[in-house]
């Protein structure tokens, strides 16, 4: 059930779009064995002139970037599944925006089940009915 808020520097297209929420939903499912079904994913686009790394727009030194988030359950997830899944989604976005910055960061947060869920139950309530 985790949901992934994503920012991507560059121009809004769907077929970007679609390539980014495939790498997600692929290395989300294939590492960190969460639910297809239940996976969410926000794509938001920033533009060159207005995403700074190191003082400096993207624009003026010709690189691409990246920013993303996702939230899973606390303990439902390995350090190295989370180091793997970090290194796979860095390369990744390397493949599909090219010339990318190092400065492009994942963050994948451990959220406590009694303070996360869908539908109106949390998943500590999940955990304990199913």
């Amino acid at each position: 059930m985790p949901i992934l808020t994503v920012k991507v520097s560059g121009k809004k297209s769907r077929d970007l779009t679609a390539r980014i929420a495939d790498l997600l939903m692929d290395l989300t499912g294939r590492i960190l064995k969460k639910k297809r079904e239940v996976t969410a994913i926000a794509i938001e686009y920033v533009d060159h002139d207005s995403w700074f790394v190191g003082g400096r727009l993207l624009s003026e030194i010709g690189k691409n970037s990246f920013y993303f988030d996702i939230k899973i359950t606390d303990e439902t997830n390995t350090k190295d599944e989370k180091a793997r899944y970090i290194e796979e989604a860095f390369a990744g976005f390397e493949r599909i925006l090219g010339n990318l910055h190092e400065e492009s960061y994942i963050y994948v947060q451990d959220v406590r089940a009694a303070s996360y869920g869908y539908g109106g139950r949390t998943q500590e309530y999940r955990y304990h009915h199913s």
